[in-house]
Formats: structure tokens, sequence, C-alpha cells
């Protein structure tokens, strides 16, 4: 049987920013994930300077062969709205694929890789310890798989049933030289669409030769049909390419208090989207991820070896303090006339799109980058 100090159930970025941290500290760490990587993923893939930042990557040398769109404004406003473009005259978030970016953050974690392997069972050991596969041994497991994380529901989540999710599509392909040519979407400015019931949004991201398109919302009623809408929109406004090719892809994903999941309990820690941590107002997981998988191995660390989950629960704390109390939307309460009012003048205000859409909701420019507890190494 093979031992580690901790077990990660799942490669992306919220496990393996907890990885490196770990394995930083001296611990010996698996990260377990039923893919292989470099594998697609889906999501629109941007990213602030405070989380390149937080995971201390060189930008000149990820940006050398792999995507760093520099992002310097938005344009923003309803679906068959007047949009409103802001600029920022300097970078402001970075455009990345997930192929690209996941591989680059597993590989450099440093921590042993068991890809292509996928969770089956976990089970305690005699000794408290955890028994994953009956082939894994471990003091502490972290869920990191997202919003299915089989680990999740280990800790009791009911997926499926009593949350409420965002369910998107989306497809990001490469654009061939008559697409290019018929695609006025501008790299440096992703574009943005709300809904006018503001329970979601859509978006067109361009990073290079690369083009994102996707729409999400707090309920999936008609999603396919809404998105077929909000492409024939932009199709229509000359915005993207005519000919999409391929099919779309969807995830689901839990809002930060719209569904509390626990996620703490005796040798056990969810980080990511599979403790339910995307932003409230944007969806973006990414954030969250890399900052509660360190904020979790900071946890463990200083839990020296006493694993419990009264020690533990010094994590649920953290997040607290990070990401605030979390408490649901209030959209849905709100008269389906009164919304579309209130979307059509609100998203159409400049300083308003500015200072509340965008650096507030979306680029988080108020939250100061993460500062992390010194430990020994």
């Amino acid at each position: 049987m093979d031992g580690y100090d901790v077990l990660i159930v799942g490669g992306g970025p919220a496990g393996s920013s907890c990885a490196r941290r770990l394995v930083q500290q001296g611990l010996s760490v698996a990260v377990l994930d039923k893919a292989r990587f470099p594998r697609d993923k889906v999501c629109a893939g941007w990213v602030t300077p405070a989380v390149m930042e937080t995971l201390e990557v060189d930008l000149v040398d990820y940006g050398r062969t792999r995507t760093l769109q520099p992002i310097t404004g938005f344009l923003s406003g309803t679906i068959g709205g007047v949009p409103v473009r802001t600029d920022y005259g300097r970078t402001v978030s970075y455009g990345i694929r997930r192929c690209e970016f996941d591989e680059y953050l597993l590989q450099r974690s440093g921590a042993e890789l068991r890809l292509g392997e996928r969770f089956e069972s976990m089970d305690h050991s005699g000794d408290g310890a955890w028994v994953v596969n009956g082939r894994i041994r471990a003091s502490v497991v972290v869920g990191a798989g997202g919003h299915f994380c089989p680990v999740a529901r280990v800790l009791g989540a009911k997926l499926g049933s009593s949350e409420s999710v965002v369910a998107a599509k989306e497809i990001e392909f490469r654009m061939d030289d008559a697409q290019r040519d018929s695609c006025r979407v501008q790299a440096e400015v992703p574009e943005l669409y709300f809904c006018d019931d503001l329970m979601g949004y859509g978006w067109c991201f361009r990073k290079g030769d690369y083009l994102n398109i996707g729409l999400g919302r707090e309920d999936n009623h008609k999603l396919g049909e809404r998105l077929q809408a909000f492409c024939a929109y932009l199709a229509g406004q000359g915005r993207i390419p005519a000919d999409i090719p391929g099919r779309f892809h969807g995830h689901a994903y839990l809002l930060y208090g719209h569904g509390p999941r626990e996620v703490v309990d005796d040798g056990v820690l969810l980080v990511g989207d599979a403790a339910g941590l995307a932003y409230p107002q944007s969806g973006e997981g990414i954030r969250p991820a890399v900052e509660s998988g360190l904020l979790a191995a900071d946890t463990i660390v200083a839990a020296g070896g006493d694993y419990g989950r009264e020690r533990l629960a010094a994590y649920r704390d953290s997040l607290v303090s990070r990401f605030g109390e979390g408490s649901a939307g209030a959209a849905d309460r709100i008269p389906a006339g009164l919304r579309a009012f209130l979307a059509g003048r609100l998203l159409a205000n400049r300083w308003f799109t500015r200072h509340v859409v965008l650096d507030r909701w979306f680029l988080h420019r108020s939250q100061p980058t993460l500062t992390l507890r010194q430990t020994p190494a």
C-alpha cells in the first residue's frame, strides 16, 4: 500500500496549489485525478494579476510557450442592449487556456501524480488514517475534484438535489483565417452580456487565435435555447463568426453561500468548487480555488499531525475571514419586470459598470492579494 501525508483528489488549480504549498513545507503529497493532463477544461479562462502573484508565476516564462492574453478593458451590457466600453489603460487581467494553465500548475507542484486513476472508495483505517481505493493510505484527504467531487459526497454533499447551482455551456476553438477575419471581438477587451433578469450572463473572449463563447445562469431552464439566441445575437452584430465549429460543453458549479457544504471533517477538507466557493456575482472560481487550496495547506501544516475535525476547523474560519459569511442572492426575489428595468439602467451606466460590475464583481480590486502565514520549511 502506498502511503502519503496528504492525498489530494483533483488536479485543478485548487488541488495543485494546495499540493505545492504542502510539498514546500516538507509533507509527502500525491494528487489523484481520473484525467491525464493536459486535458480540456470547460472555463472562460481569465485570471487577475493577484492570482498570478499569489501563485508566484513568472509571467515572462509562462507566456513563452503558453497563451497569456493581456486584458486592458471590457465591453459589457445587456443582451440586445447598447454595450458600454471600459478601458483601464493597463493590464487588469490575463486570458489563459485551462488545458495549459492547469498542467503548468500541476507539473510544478512537486507532488507525486497519480493521473488516469479514478477515485473509487474511501474508508477509515484502524489508526485514524484514510484508505482510498483500497491501496492508498493518507493521514489527510483533500477534495479538489470540482462541483461533483466524490470527496464532497463523503462529507454529505447532496449533489443535484438540494443545491442551487449555476449551469453553463461554452466552447473554445481555434479560428481559421476566415473566422479571424469575421470576428470583431478584440483580444484585449472581452465582452460580457447580462441576461435581462440578472440571473446570468454570456461572454465572448478572444485569446489570440482562440475564441471562447459561453453563457451561464443560476437556473438551467431553457439554457440551450438562451445560448442559441445569444450566439445568434453576437453573430448578427458581427461580433463572432457565423460558423461555430464543434459543440458546446456544459458544466455546473455552486456559488459561495448559495448552498453551503460542510468543508471539514476528521482528516478531510474541501477546496475550490468542491467546497462551493465561486464568487456569487461573476461565477469566477479560479481565484477562490487557488486561495482555498493554499489556506487548506496552511491549516494542515499548522495542525502538526493532529487532523481531527476540531483542529482542522481553523480552515473553515479562514474561508469566512477571506470570503465573508456568504449569502444567497436576492435577484430571484425581485419581480421580473423590475429586474429588467434595473438591468437596462444600471448596466448602461458607465460609473456603475466600472466601479461595481467590473472592479468589484469581476476583478475584485478591493480585495488584497492573499498573504500566507510563514511556516517552517
